[in-house]
């Protein structure tokens, strides 16, 4: 079988400052930049990435894979109309020049928004679709916080889904998008279903090792043999798009097993919503509590608000100046975007100090600056191996960055500070710069929740903090203007009204 294969991914944050232009596609973070061709088929397997999972498995087949192009950005705002129409065109004349051809496989994201699309995803799966035609397999694999709509759905023959987050299963899901196409080569296409949830979820209340979601995703597997897949998708709550939320989707041998198996684990889902935890520490006091504690392991803070993973701009400083003000001891931060500062950091040199306004600069909701003088521990040129699970097989591209320790106030606080924005979820950003984390009684991450794989196993406690940021996780507190009315703002949240406001 002669297979062509993609990819395009953005997670986007529409409330966020940052637009995420051509240029965040083509560079190297920590994830690989544009990659075309044949480059698809030689950098991709060996990472824990859907495309690398569907590539082993259609090579297990002995498919004819036609590699076309592979590209991710970190989560921002809006994907530009240029880097969309750009990167849509390469993948549509890379499918032209590819044919002929059995089916298509798309690694996709499924929270894309751009400047002219609410649903980008969508728009790319008509564009593909009636490219390749009615009757040609298009199989689709999504991330967990896809907010699927009834497009997505419509112009896919099926869907692969993230089962766990932190998103350890993205090489697997691939796999599962090649026996879903398998399954067509020998079927034909299945019956799907679509079901959306009455509520949102912010991320934090995610976690699919925690109730209920541990429960809801070990249904998925069990809805029977009629059943080719059944998936939920938690959503992506900071995307003011009228489909946004939880969703499940389903693919059996006839509509019947399709739609019950979506009915019974939306009714789940819908049945937990008073489970979710969305609770939330005060930065000040998530810091006494850790430093109040004697325990013999770190106390991890999650600096939820200010996650770059979820389009924030990992620059804002509330927690970095609650560690100060509190006199936080053996405490270390990372991942704090500032090139400017990083910079001055290696004009310093290792052992050197400058005063600077640290953060606080990318337009931040009520964030400021932290003014202070530093003393350079530790540089790298940002180029390292991630040893954690989730970037498995990657190497971080960041750029300059520096470990800074604060001269200011009667505390011991650390900070990585990098060049380019990257999720702290691989204990490496510390450890490649020397920190040991067993040493420290405060780690304090910027992330939500992929943090958890990595460090959680070396935490006495976890901690999610609510700072200032632009990745917001008190969802009835955002302006949604496109959301569709009727949708409560969080599990038993106030109802949206569809006019920017809730009741």
């Amino acid at each position: 079988m002669r297979v062509a294969i993609a990819g395009f991914q953005h997670e986007t944050n529409t409330f966020a400052p940052i637009q995420a232009g051509l240029e965040a596609f083509q560079a190297a973070g920590a994830w690989p930049g544009l990659t075309r061709w044949a480059s698809v088929l030689t950098d991709m397997p060996g990472r824990n990435i859907p495309i690398a999972g569907f590539i082993g498995a259609g090579r297990e087949r002995d498919w004819n894979l036609l590699p076309i192009l592979w590209c991710s950005a970190e989560p921002a705002a809006h994907v530009t109309d240029q880097a969309f129409e750009v990167i849509s065109a390469m993948m549509l004349e890379g499918l032209r020049d590819a044919a002929p051809y059995d089916a298509v496989y798309l690694d996709l994201h499924g929270a894309m928004v751009t400047e002219s699309y609410e649903d980008g995803e969508g728009e790319l799966l008509r564009r593909v679709r009636a490219l390749i035609g009615p009757d040609l397999p298009l199989v689709v694999s999504l991330d967990l916080h896809a907010n699927v709509t009834e497009q997505i759905v419509e112009a896919s023959d099926a869907l692969a889904i993230f089962r766990t987050y932190p998103h350890l299963d993205m090489a697997e899901t691939g796999r599962h998008a090649a026996d879903l196409l398998d399954r067509i080569f020998a079927k034909g296409k299945p019956a799907k279903a679509l079901r959306k949830a009455s509520f949102l979820t912010p991320l934090q209340a995610q976690y699919t090792e925690m109730a209920p979601n541990d429960a809801l995703y070990g249904m998925l597997a069990q809805q029977g043999p009629a059943v080719w897949r059944c998936d939920l998708a938690a959503g992506f709550p900071p995307a003011d798009i009228r489909e946004c939320g939880p969703a499940v989707v389903a693919y059996g041998d006839d509509q019947a097993a399709a739609d019950a198996a979506a009915e019974t684990v939306m009714a789940a889902f819908e049945a937990a919503e008073e489970a979710f935890d969305t609770a939330l520490h005060a930065p000040e006091a998530a810091v006494r509590q850790a430093m109040e504690s004697n325990a013999a392991k770190p106390y991890v803070l999650a600096d939820v608000q200010d996650n770059p993973g979820a389009g924030a701009t990992s620059d804002s400083t509330g927690l970095l100046h609650a560690l100060v003000a509190t006199g936080a001891r053996g405490a270390v931060l990372a991942m704090l975007h500032d090139p400017d500062v990083a910079a001055l950091a290696h004009d310093a040199g290792r052992g050197g100090s400058f005063s600077s306004a640290l953060g606080g600069k990318l337009g931040g909701p009520g964030d400021v600056p932290f003014e202070g003088r530093f003393q350079v521990e530790a540089l790298s040129d940002g180029v390292f191996d991630f040893t954690g699970e989730m970037y498995r097989g990657s190497t971080a591209s960041l750029g300059p960055t520096a470990l800074l320790r604060v001269l200011d106030g009667d505390g011991d606080v650390r900070v990585v500070v990098g060049s380019h924005r990257c999720q702290c979820l691989d204990q490496a950003v510390f450890t490649h710069l020397g920190v040991d984390l067993a040493a420290a009684r405060i780690v304090a991450v910027k992330s939500t929740v992929h943090f958890r794989a990595d460090f959680e196993p070396i935490a006495e406690v976890v901690l999610p903090v609510v700072a200032d940021g632009a990745h917001p996780c008190r969802l009835d507190e955002l302006a949604y203007e496109n959301l569709r009315a009727g949708v409560r703002l969080g599990p038993l949240g106030p109802v949206h009204n569809g006019s920017g406001q809730s009741t």
